[in-house]
This record gives C-alpha cells, structure tokens and sequence, in this order.
C-alpha cells in the first residue's frame, strides 16, 4: 500500500509534467524538493540514494533544469515489503556488489545488467540500462530547451529509476544556488535561480531537503537561508550536512544534530561522499557508501548513533516523511484535482465546440441567444441574478420610480411666479373691464406655463432609460461565448444601439405629445381639483381668521360674535396706485400719457391679495394633480413604444440587419486568442481527466 502511494504520486507528476514546474502547474502534489549551494554536494547525495553516478558534472551550473527523480524498488525478494527491510536489502547488496568490484577489475559497476535502468518522460518506452546515457540525455534535453549557454529553465525532466537497491522516493532536483555569474551566464543568474527555487518550495506540500556543508558555518546556509524565508518555523525542512569527513580535526556536528543551532522538525542527517579524487580513481558508490557506515560507526562522535547517520538512513527517512506526507494531502489533491477540472471543462463549454457549423447557423443562434437573455434580463429572469447590484429591469424600475418621480416631485410652480406675476396676468387677462370676479383665464394661462417644464425630466428620462439598455447589451455580450465572435458581436452590438437611437425619435414625440396633451386642455372639472369656493374659503380664513369674543367678567366666549367687517371701499393704491401721485395735482389735471411699459408696483390692495391667494391655490391644487399623472404616464410611454418594443422587435431587427448579410462569413471568423484558449483548456482537461483516474484508484 506505501509503494502504492508513492507510485500514485509519481503517476500524478508525470501526469502534469507537460503543464510545466513550479506555479504553473494548478496542482500541488507532496514531492521532496533539493536545494543547497552549487558547492554543498547536492548532486553527491542524489547519486549515493540511488547508488549510480548518472548525474552531470563539471564547473558552473551543471543543473539546468529541475530534475524530478522517480526511484522504483524493484525488490529481489517478494515476501518482505518493510521500509526496513528494504533499507537493509540496500546495504547487503552494496556492500556484495562492492566486493566483487575490487580494484584489480574497477572499472565501476557492471552497467549491463537487466536489474537496473531509467526511463524518461520525454522517451516514453526507451530503456537506459548504461547510466551514462542518462547523464548524457539529461544534457541533451537541458540544452534543447535552455540552449549551450547556461541559461535556465523551470520546466522539469522527468526520470524514473528501476532498481532493488532504492528505497522507492520522488525527488525534485533544483539549480544550485549561485553568487556570481561565471563565464557566459546571464547577470542575474542569482535571481533567476532564486525566483526558480521559491516557485518549487514555497507551496505548502513541499517537503524542503537542505543540503548544507558541515565544514562551513550553518548560517551562512544558501539553502537552508532560501528554506526559511518560506518556512520560517522548519516545520517542512529536513537538513542533510555533507562533508562531515572534511571538518577540522576535534570539530562535529552533535550540536547540530541535537537541534541546538538551528532546529528543524525532521533534523539533521550526516551524510558522506565521495571526493573529486574518489570520482577520478572511479570509485564506486556503493564502496563510497561501506566507506561511509565504517566511518561513523569508528568515529568517537558519531558511533553511538551511527544507525541515524549515513546515506541509507536518510533513504530510509525520506521515504518514511514522504509517505507520510502524502496520506495526509491525497485526500486535498482528490479535491483539487476535481475542481480543477471542473473549472476547466466549464471554460471549455463556454468555449464553444472546435469544429464550428455554418455561418448563417452560427449567426441565427447567437441572435436567438441575445435576444432571449436580453428579455429575460428586463423581465428579470437572468440566468446569474445578483445579490451584490441591482441590474437589468431592477434599475429601470428605479430609474422610474426613484429618479424620475423624485424629479418631478421636487419642481415648485412658485419657484418661479411671483405674487406681482399674478397680480399682472390678472389685469391683463381682465381687458378693458376690470373683473368684479375672480378669472379662470389667469388662472390657466399660469398653469400651463408650469406644465411645459415637465417637458424636460421626461426627456431626460428617456436618455436615462437609453443609457440602461445599452448597459444591459454591454452585460450581455461580455460573456465568454460572445467573445468567440468578435465581429459578430461588435455587428450586434451597432445594430442594437441604432435600433435603440431609432426608436427614441418617436419615443421623444410622444413624450412631449403627452405633456403638450396636458398643457392644451386644462381640465378645471377634475375631481382631485380644489373647487374656487373652497379656495375663497380658504382664503378668508387665512386673512381673516374669526377671533372668538370673550366675556369681560367671566371670561367665556360669548354665544353671538360680531360679524365680520365688510371690505371698506379700496383706497388710491392697489395696481395702479404706484403710477399716480395726490400731491402733484397739475400733471393729474393734464392727463398724461403712461409710461411706455407698466409693472406692478404699489401695495396689493385686500382684494388683490384674496385674488392672488385663491389663484396660488388652484395653481398649486391642479400642478399636484399633473405631477402625479407625468410620473404615472411617461413611464408607461417608454414601455410602449421603447423597452417592450425593442423586447419586441430586436430578434426580426437583428435577423434582417445580419443573417442575410453578404460578409457572414467574415462576421463568423473566431478570435484568435478563443482559438488559442481552447487548445490550453483542452489540454488542461486531458491531463486533469488522465490525473482524476490516477487519484480514484488509490
């Protein structure tokens, strides 16, 4: 079952390995990720678990791209499937195959055998059995893709290694880390390396194994500096200090060990490898890795834990956290893996499908399809309705309801008539024979001034509604299936807003038709309207508001009042009192001519003031009665003739505008980034299916 999981991972990895390394790929799977410094003997410890020299070398960077090494058990025995077992089937055989390799016949390990090889991704089928090849294959597929110079690149080699002598582990080997560029490298190589590194460690299922030299100060640790910048806590950080052989003589690394300088939760592993003079004498691996138990288990330091210590050990623990790592996460990655590829197949869909039908088919069904949304939008049926923003129909009810009625609520008829305004028109309306009654002509001719200010809000309105239709267009061809088309979609969309810009010509006729219906007849019979008696009424008690009489003595109100005091014959004021004078009696008798233009002027007299009064109040009785009429009528006008219209007709509008046009071909022409989306999605949901099937077997 362990091997299973391991073997499950593995599948998963070579699974999403064409999405590329690092944050490209939208799964992240548990792996065990190698960094340290280019001199920290991270490429030595690689080959001591596997047992192989198949890694490159040389000067500068050797590791140009990540390497995700896939270690198989192919186990000799059937029967023993423990981790501890197969770590110790892993010491007896080095140390067998070692003491057939004695030096009168060193030429290294016997490399054609039928026991172990690699394969890669890249060479699905292809057997390596001589590990040189492998070396010389990682070299050559670095160099296809990052060129000879040494440039880098985050997408990964996949390598999988058949052997009984491996404890079965994935690790993912990066670049080391570098200070200065040497020879012809780029100037930030550091940064690149850095930025490469960070994209590998920083997801939360990276296992982060350090390798650190023990004869250099650990806080001066590139890889151990890079681990903690992204696990500040060691919680996922396993160190390896290599070179332990090296240190001067009467220094260790028990401090180290122990967690006393630096603490790590999976700690510290010493480890030995071969020397550049070992590689050149052609000593082999697995006499490196005898050299090294007889090493710890001899020195004063070590010998007490000389089983923590030493390369297979490490194999041993890598596998052991592996593991552990990926019981905890499988569950998250089955989730992952499911909604990711949800995500995708939905994309997709949206998409449309590859092979594309007939223009005119294609063109008939995107028609349909705005038509009915743009419908359903206004009766607000949309398919997303939100819970963030009013949209579609909700606003142009408020438009209706808010905007508009508010705006006509707030205009006042005597924001501009003036008292003296009235008391003019009801002279002038008078004619030659002053009126012993108060008029209805005055009374009508400033009303209807006040009516043609409706004219304006609803106008106005219709602008607002016009700007909201073209809002909702706007919603509707920023879906993804519209974006398919784009000069399909810009045709639907012209076509629309000048259908719109049409229709708002009768629209605006109508609308003033209504408020010029109402300011041609001014209907004084309506049943809302203040009736004249009422008004004088109102009036009286205004100017003259009863004042009860109270008895002296008891000071009760007295049963009989005294009636009221009749108007008193006007004095010399009024209208005209402003344009004569008493006191200059020669010009009076000469009888001069007036002045050429005649104003109000003077106080109003008891009777002007009562007029006035009455007709502010018939005015102010009937502009309510028209206000409430405007903001109920106009709207139901745009209904008509522009919102259930253009629901109406955009569909037959829509269809003679484009299905019979003669450039179809041209508006049904696929954008090429809709093209390029498709291919990157179908692929996605290629390897995410092929991921779900591997996943939903464990």
């Amino acid at each position: 079952m362990d091997e299973h999981l391991i073997s499950t991972i593995n599948k998963l990895q070579d699974a999403l390995a064409p999405l590329g390394g690092g944050s490209q790929s939208p799964i992240d799977l548990p792996q065990i990720t190698v960094v340290g410094s280019q001199s920290s003997g991270k490429s030595s410890v690689l080959e001591n678990i596997v047992g192989r020299d198949f890694l490159p070398r040389g000067t500068g960077i050797v590791t140009r791209r990540p390497l995700v090494l896939q270690l198989i058990n192919r186990r000799v025995k059937k029967n023993d499937h423990s981790a501890d077992s197969t770590t110790k089937q892993l010491i007896d055989l080095n140390i067998e195959d070692s003491n057939k390799d004695k030096p009168e016949n060193n030429q290294g390990q016997s490399e054609d055998n039928s026991q172990e090889w690699g394969e890669f991704l890249h060479l699905p089928g292809k057997k390596f059995f001589n590990f040189d090849e492998i070396r010389q294959e990682i070299v050559r597929e670095t160099d296809k893709v990052t060129g000879a110079n040494a440039g880098i690149s985050s997408v990964p080699i996949n390598l999988r290694i058949y052997s009984p002598y491996v404890l079965t582990l994935t690790l993912v080997d990066l670049p080391g880390l570098t200070k200065v560029p040497v020879g012809d490298q780029p100037p930030d190589i550091e940064r690149q390396i850095k930025d490469m590194l960070l994209k590998y460690i920083s997801k939360p299922n990276a296992i982060i194994l350090s390798v650190n030299a023990a004869n250099t100060d650990l806080a001066n640790s590139d890889g151990l500096k890079l681990a903690r910048e992204v696990d500040p806590e060691g919680t996922r950080t396993i160190g390896v200090l290599t070179k332990v052989d090296l240190m001067d003589q009467g220094t260790d690394v028990i401090d180290i060990l122990a967690g006393r300088v630096i603490p790590l939760r999976y700690g510290y592993i010493p480890v030995i490898n071969r020397g550049q003079k070992d590689i050149e004498r052609k000593k082999t691996i697995r006499q490196a890795l005898e050299d090294e138990r007889k090493y710890f288990e001899n020195h004063p330091s070590y010998s007490s834990k000389a089983h923590y210590c030493g390369t297979p050990y490490l194999a041993k623990k890598l596998n052991s956290i592996l593991l552990h790592h990926i019981r905890q996460t499988l569950p998250d990655i089955k989730a992952k893996i499911e909604a990711t590829l949800k995500k995708y197949q939905s994309e997709l869909y949206n998409l449309g499908p590859e092979t594309m039908d007939s223009a005119s088919s294609v063109v008939l069904s995107m028609i349909t399809d705005f038509s009915n949304e743009y419908a359903g939008i206004l009766d607000g049926e949309a398919r997303e309705l939100s819970s963030q923003e009013l949209s579609g129909g909700a606003r142009i009810s408020f438009v209706f309801h808010e905007v508009f009625k508010n705006g006509v609520d707030a205009l006042d008829p005597f924001d501009q008539i003036k008292d003296s305004d009235i008391r003019t028109i009801m002279y002038n309306s008078s004619g030659s024979a002053p009126s012993l009654f108060v008029g209805t002509d005055a009374f009508e001719v400033l009303v209807k001034q006040q009516i043609k200010r409706f004219e304006e809000p609803s106008l106005r309105l219709v602008n607002l509604v016009f700007d909201e239709l073209v809002r909702m267009l706007k919603q509707i061809i920023s879906q993804p299936k519209y974006a398919r088309y784009p000069a399909l979609r810009e045709a639907i969309s012209n076509q629309f807003v000048e259908y719109l810009k049409e229709a708002i010509i009768p629209t605006n006729d109508f609308v003033v038709d209504i408020v010029n219906a109402e300011q041609t007849y001014i209907n004084t019979a309506h049943p809302d309207l203040l009736k004249g008696s009422q008004a004088m009424t109102m009036v009286e008690e205004k100017l003259h508001p009863r004042q009860p009489a109270v008895d002296p003595k008891t000071g009760k109100a007295l049963a009989n009042q005294p009636p009221v005091k009749p108007l008193q014959a006007e004095e010399k004021s009024g209208f005209f009192g402003g344009f004569f004078s008493t006191k200059n009696k020669k010009k009076l008798a000469a009888l001069e001519s007036p002045p050429p233009v005649l104003k109000a002027s003077g106080q109003m007299t008891e009777r002007e003031t009562m007029e006035t009064e009455v007709i502010k109040l018939l005015i102010s009785s009937y502009f309510c009665i028209v206000k409430r009429t405007i903001a109920d009528i106009i709207p139901k006008a745009l209904m008509l003739k522009l919102i259930v219209k253009s629901r109406t007709d955009i569909q037959k509008v829509l269809l003679e505008k484009l299905y019979g046009n003669q450039d179809i071909e041209d508006l049904t022409k696929e954008n090429d980034i809709t093209i390029q989306r498709r291919k990157e999605c179908k692929k996605m949901v290629e390897i995410l299916r092929h991921a779900s099937d591997i996943v939903s077997s464990v």
